[in-house]
């Protein structure tokens, strides 16, 4: 389980979270085949680590890439400021793993000897297009490191390599569409439309006032308030709409102090979002492919099963953001 974890979690600071959770869960159900144990376990834990792993970058977590567009931060911006947490958090989430699916860590000599005889060669069908997705894959991390030197926003740096890739790959590009999440894509489209019909008709403003009047102008009753209320509302309505809305009324916040103190708010939401996307099965994306996945293979996980060991590890790191937070940028700012 460390090692799938920790895994999945670097994986997902680089890659979206739901790609990583897609392509580690297959590994996840043939080795706990192999190994005779429980699979929930493994991919509920995984689902957890994509989450948490993907709070560290820009791109690591949809609700990141919304709320380094709004408010003007880099990629390595995410990176100096969420990245240490994240270690400590992943820590964390480790040794809580150890204690909350104990009953799962059965060891059989017989069965771990034929999960060691797999050959990671046989599983790889196309050699060239692995060369070449993993040399794309790198130029692109790349970019994104150095889009501020460059002079290109990280989306046009997704495209870029997204094209590159296929016209690399010789895959056909009518048969790739196809596999595009459309109905997702649209979804997404149709959200902003109304955020932003919410911001022209001054809906947002009133409430981003109410906010600012509610926190009295104090920063850390404001950190506070975002970092909680985001992780119980990203734990009933998936973090992706939850951010999309509250990116406009933050923003409004942020510039009510001065210029560089407010970011805190940012770091606040995403943390808030990000980790209580963990509380609940519908709480973020990677959760929900994951039960999908899981449903599809004749190994349901229910919504409770999820749910109750979410809200252990959501609590936990959540509780461990609060101190984070206080020393990084009040104690020592």
């Amino acid at each position: 389980m460390v090692i799938l974890v920790v895994v999945t979690a670097v994986a997902s600071a680089f890659l979206d979270n739901v790609t990583t959770v897609l392509l580690i869960a297959p590994v996840t159900f043939l080795v706990c085949d192999r190994l005779a144990v429980p699979v929930a376990p493994y991919l509920i834990a995984e689902a957890m680590a994509s989450n948490i792993g993907g709070t560290s970058t820009l791109v690591g977590d949809p609700p990141n890439i919304i709320i380094g567009s709004r408010g003007g931060l880099s990629y390595n911006d995410f990176l100096a400021h969420l990245t240490p947490i994240v270690v400590l958090l992943m820590v964390a989430f480790v040794l809580l793993c150890r204690v909350l699916f104990r009953k799962a860590f059965v060891y059989q000599p017989q069965r771990a000897q034929m999960v060691m005889n797999l050959s990671k060669r046989n599983a790889i069908r196309d050699p060239r297009l692995l060369a070449v997705s993993g040399g794309v894959l790198v130029l692109v991390t790349a970019a994104f490191v150095l889009h501020t030197v460059v002079d290109l926003e990280p989306s046009v740096v997704a495209i870029l390599g997204g094209l590159l890739l296929l016209a690399l790959s010789r895959l056909d590009a009518q048969d790739l569409a196809r596999n595009v999440e459309w109905p997702t894509l649209v979804f997404f489209i149709g959200l902003f439309v109304m955020v932003g019909a919410l911001v022209n008709t001054g809906v947002i403003g009133q409430i981003s006032q109410a906010a600012t009047n509610a926190v009295g102008g104090k920063l850390w009753p404001a950190t506070m308030m975002l970092l909680w209320g985001s992780a119980f509302l990203s734990a009933i309505v998936d973090n992706i709409p939850y951010v999309a809305t509250m990116a406009p009324i933050v923003s409004d916040l942020v510039n009510g102090f001065p210029k560089g103190e407010g970011n805190v708010l940012w770091w606040s939401l995403a943390l808030g979002a990000d980790l209580g996307g963990n509380a609940t099965a519908i709480g973020a994306s990677a959760n929900v492919v994951i039960l999908g996945m899981a449903e599809r293979a004749g190994r349901r996980i229910s919504f409770w099963e999820f749910t109750k060991y979410g809200l252990i590890i959501t609590a936990a790191t959540i509780t461990l953001c609060v101190p984070y937070l206080w020393l990084r940028y009040f104690a020592f700012a």
